[in-house]
């Protein structure tokens, strides 16, 4: 019955209020589905609320209690991309929801999109036939836009990682699995970070890259000390990596970037075999992904 109220009472506002109650609704919809159990909260003993209290998905996501209470009332407030991000983790959101979410409360999702514009079905195409080579679609950015199964089975089961978190940077100082895949590490992420400082100096005032700064920063002390030598590194055209991979062993591969356009705000990745055995080792990994 409340509900009925609600949505009678801005039957005829405007849509800026409509989306508002609309994203207030949304909010409260998926707090109340999410169990404490679920993410690790104790359910005491006089919890009247189904699901999440405001007060634990405030803690969540680390925005203030009276700023989410704010949205979940419809409040006329600005809510920035990071909070949003936010929020969309803490309350499990896929990428439907996440996109909803985002919309309602008219802002641009920063992160990586599934369908993007950039990775058409023939480029699609031409991923699947460079198999055995790992190869895949990066934006300037380090998203893995798109990828083969050789590429998806390298470092990890990149399948199993939420499109939001598919970011080299961020795979690389977070994932244990996907560090565990390079060899030299430690020299590595000095090289990573230097480039990714130099790149991002021509997108300072860009949502998406602020947030990914912010996640970086708070989810890595190893980055943050990178970070703050404020040494910078062109990207190189190709170099030979060496990787360990959990199913084949170690692999010795030439990486490539083929750039997509001429605004070089996508390219293609491409990791070509450096010796015979690298080259008979991609092949028994592709092999072992298409048989799964």
């Amino acid at each position: 019955m409340t509900q009925e109220v609600r949505q009678s009472d801005v039957a005829g506002g405007r849509p800026g209020e409509i989306r508002r109650h609309e994203l207030a609704g949304f909010l409260r919809s998926r707090r109340e589905r999410i169990t404490p159990e679920e993410v690790g909260l104790p359910r005491g003993r006089r919890r009247r609320t189904p699901g999440l209290r405001r007060e634990e998905v405030a803690h969540l996501s680390a925005v203030g209690v009276t700023w989410y209470t704010w949205l979940e009332q419809a409040r006329d407030i600005q809510v920035s991309a990071q909070v949003l991000d936010a929020l969309a983790r803490a309350l499990r959101l896929d990428a439907g929801e996440r996109a909803h979410l985002f919309g309602l409360a008219g802002a641009i999702d920063p992160t990586p999109a599934a369908g993007c514009a950039t990775v058409t079905p023939e480029l699609r195409l031409m991923l699947d036939q460079l198999a055995p080579f790992p190869a895949c679609v990066q934006n300037s950015r380090y998203d893995i836009l798109a990828f083969n199964r050789t590429y998806g089975s390298l470092f990890c089961d990149l399948e199993a990682v939420p499109v939001e978190d598919r970011n080299v940077m961020l795979l690389a100082f977070t994932h244990e699995q996907w560090r565990s895949s390079i060899v030299h590490l430690d020299e590595v992420l000095p090289t990573m970070t230097a480039k990714f400082r130099a790149t991002m100096a021509g997108h300072l005032g860009e949502p998406a890259w602020k947030l990914l700064l912010q996640r970086l920063t708070e989810a890595s002390e190893e980055f943050r000390g990178l970070w703050e030598r404020y040494e910078v590194q062109q990207t190189s055209t190709s170099k030979v990596k060496h990787f360990r991979n959990a199913h084949v062993g170690p692999v010795s591969v030439v990486h490539t970037d083929l750039w997509l356009g001429g605004d070089a705000a996508a390219r293609l990745v491409t990791y070509t075999p450096a010796d015979d055995t690298s080259r008979e080792r991609l092949r028994e990994l592709e092999k072992l992904t298409a048989d799964r």
